[in-house]
């Protein structure tokens, strides 16, 4: 049994497909396929049912895979340890974010983290929640930036700041002359854009105000709720007219504006905590030190610190 033979299932459990994870191990279809077929008949078990269109994980080849997986994540600490007991911290960090913190945060990041850890070069994701945490389980991704609660098993997590939420519409909308904060009962009518399913944000906004969504429903009622790929797609449907929405200060800056009008919303101001991850077991402990110092020193005026 080799490293090698272990990276070759692993990889066929992720693509489920033998030509795809050869791509990905950079090696020859038939070099993969005799190496886990020698594996499987030293093991005496059968790791994959192979089909036509795509491959199947047999039962006992999900617990092997498993611990395959910790085993390589071992393997490639022990290599980090060591090259950063001898002062060498230039390999890259993997790290990951949602997206509605990405595009806001990771701009100011990169500047003092490169203060920080000139060599070490970012691979950076924006995804959803659930599967930055599956990535971050499975070794794919190193640490990562998303919002509490976040709660997984052999997971660390370290608070980095607090922000309100904020109410943004148009330009020409009456609420946009209102005086003082906007409480819920003002904006039950209006017609609000949304992020779509799967975003944490969206969820943290129903939460905030449930009145946004089951009103749809009844029929004395006149709101309706458009759904958005990205804060961007909804920034900018706001500015046209389309309705008004609900954003997180940080996502927000002086250029917006020029497009729209951004309100205070009344008390008590829902709120979102931003956090990073990362696996107890991650063993690059300098850099993880160097990543938090770089995240604790943006300044983002509308925020709390923890």
């Amino acid at each position: 049994m080799t490293l090698n033979e272990l990276r070759y299932i692993v990889a066929v459990a992720r693509e489920k497909h033998f030509r795809k994870a050869s791509e990905t191990c950079f090696v020859s279809q038939p070099t993969l396929s005799v190496a886990i077929k020698k594996l499987e008949e030293e093991l005496d078990v059968i790791l994959f049912e192979r089909r036509k269109q795509d491959v199947l994980v047999t039962p006992i080849g999900k617990q092997i895979i498993s611990i395959a997986e910790e085993i390589l994540e071992r393997s490639n600490e022990i290599k980090q340890i060591a090259k950063e007991s001898q002062g060498d911290m230039s390999s890259e960090l993997k790290i990951g974010a949602i997206h509605t913190i990405a595009p806001y945060l990771i701009p100011r990041l990169i500047p003092n983290f490169h203060k920080h850890a000139p060599n070490v070069p970012l691979i950076i994701e924006e995804n959803y929640t659930h599967v930055l945490a599956d990535k971050l389980q499975t070794g794919e991704l190193d640490l990562v930036i998303l919002s509490l609660p976040f709660q997984e098993p052999n997971i660390e997590t370290h608070l980095l700041y607090e922000e309100p939420f904020k109410l943004i519409v148009p330009k020409q909308h009456p609420l946009s002359q209102a005086k003082g904060d906007i409480v819920l009962r003002k904006i039950e009518d209006e017609t609000i854009l949304l992020l779509g399913a799967g975003h944490c944000f969206r969820d943290q906004v129903i939460e905030a105000f449930p009145n946004l969504m089951h009103l749809n429903y009844q029929s004395d009622r006149l709101q309706r709720t458009f759904e958005g790929s990205s804060l961007e797609t909804i920034r900018y449907m706001v500015a046209s007219g389309t309705g008004i929405s609900i954003f997180p200060c940080s996502s927000l800056s002086d250029r917006d504006e020029e497009l729209f009008t951004i309100k205070e919303l009344s008390h008590p101001i829902p709120k979102r905590k931003v956090a990073l991850a990362w696996r107890k077991s991650f063993p690059r402990h300098e850099i993880l030190k160097r990543f938090i110092a770089s995240l604790e020193e943006i300044e983002i005026p509308c925020t709390q610190k923890s």
